[in-house]
C-alpha cells in the first residue's frame, strides 16, 4: 500500500523505512501515462520510489496558469498505488515554504535564460529551487525526469553536478499518444480544434527528422514549414542545438526544441535527430 506524507515529519518517518536504493519522481501531479512510465523506470532501478506531488507557485509567472493547474490528488494516488510507488509526499506549500518563497534561491545560469527561461523569466529559478529542496528532503539515490522537459533535464543534471548532490540523475524518453502528440498535463487544456493544430508540433519535429541528414538548414525548414501551415498554431521559439543545448557546430547528434501556443495553451516538445 501506497504511504501518503503531507508533512516534513510524516516524511522523515516514512523515508526512514524505506530500504535499499530509493528513487524519485517529481511531479506536479495530474498523472498521466508519461508519469507512469516514469514511475515504471524507476521501479525497475530502485528498491523503493517515492513520488513528490506539488503544483510549485515559484515556476508561474504572472498570467500563467497556476490557479487553473488541476489538481487530482485522489486519481494520482491511485496511479501511484497501481504503479507499486512506496511513498508519496503530497505537501502543501506551507509546507514548501514554510516563511514564504525563500530569500535565497538557485541560479540556474546562462542555460536558465535561453528559451524556456527567454519566455518565462524565472522559471527555472523555481524548478531547481523546489528540486534541490526536493532532494534534500527525500534523498534519493535516484532521479527520474522526462525528456518531454529537455531543458529543465538538462539543468537538473547540471546543477545537481555542479553542486555535487549524491543523486544520478535519470532521462526518462517522453510518451506519446497514438497520433504523435506528447503527454502533457496541459492537454485536457485543449479543444477538439486546438489539440488538432497541435499535433503540428510533434508532425515538425518528424518532419526535421526526416530532413536531417541534408543538414540543419534543411531540417529547420522542414519543421518551419509544417509549423507555419497551420493558423491555428503560433510559434514561441524553435531551436536546433547540440545534446547539451549548444550551439550546434557542423553535423552530428542534435537536439530540436520547439515551443508554440495552440489557442490559449502553451506546448513544448523535442527530439533527438542527426545532423548531416
Amino acid at each position: 500500500m501506497t504511504a501518503v506524507a503531507r508533512t516534513r515529519g510524516e516524511l522523515a518517518e516514512a523515508r526512514s523505512a524505506l530500504r535499499g536504493r530509493v528513487a524519485v519522481v517529481m511531479t506536479m501531479g495530474a498523472l498521466h501515462a508519461g508519469h507512469a512510465s516514469l514511475l515504471r523506470a524507476a521501479r525497475s532501478r530502485a528498491d523503493s520510489v517515492i513520488v513528490t506531488i506539488f503544483v510549485n507557485p515559484m515556476q508561474f509567472g504572472p498570467g500563467e496558469d497556476f490557479d487553473r493547474y488541476p489538481r487530482t490528488l485522489e486519481d494520482d494516488l491511485a496511479v501511484c498505488s497501481r504503479e507499486g510507488v512506496d511513498l508519496v509526499f503530497a505537501p502543501p506549500a506551507r509546507v514548501m515554504y514554510p516563511g514564504g518563497e525563500p530569500a535565497v534561491r538557485v541560479d540556474p545560469g546562462p542555460l536558465g535564460e535561453i528559451f524556456e527561461g527567454a519566455s518565462r523569466p524565472g522559471f527555472f529559478r523555481g524548478v531547481l529551487t523546489v528540486v534541490a529542496k526536493l532532494l534534500h528532503l527525500t534523498r534519493p539515490d535516484l532521479a527520474f525526469f522526462g525528456e518531454k522537459d529537455y531543458q529543465q533535464l538538462a539543468l537538473v543534471s547540471a546543477m545537481v553536478a555542479d553542486l555535487d548532490l549524491p543523486v544520478e540523475v535519470v532521462g526518462v524518453p517522453t510518451v506519446r499518444e497514438p497520433d504523435g502528440l506528447a503527454l502533457s498535463s496541459r492537454n485536457r487544456y485543449l479543444s477538439p480544434v486546438e489539440r488538432a493544430s497541435a499535433l503540428a508540433l510533434s508532425r515538425a519535429l518528424a518532419a526535421a527528422v526526416a530532413e536531417g541528414p541534408g543538414g540543419a538548414v534543411a531540417a529547420l525548414r522542414a519543421a518551419s514549414d509544417v509549423l507555419g501551415s497551420d493558423p491555428g498554431v503560433k510559434l514561441d521559439y524553435l531551436a536546433l542545438t547540440d545534446p547539451g543545448l549548444r550551439p550546434l557546430a557542423g553535423g552530428g547528434p542534435a537536439r530540436l526544441l520547439v515551443a508554440a501556443w495552440a489557442g490559449g495553451t502553451r506546448l513544448i516538445d523535442n527530439v533527438a535527430l542527426e545532423i548531416g
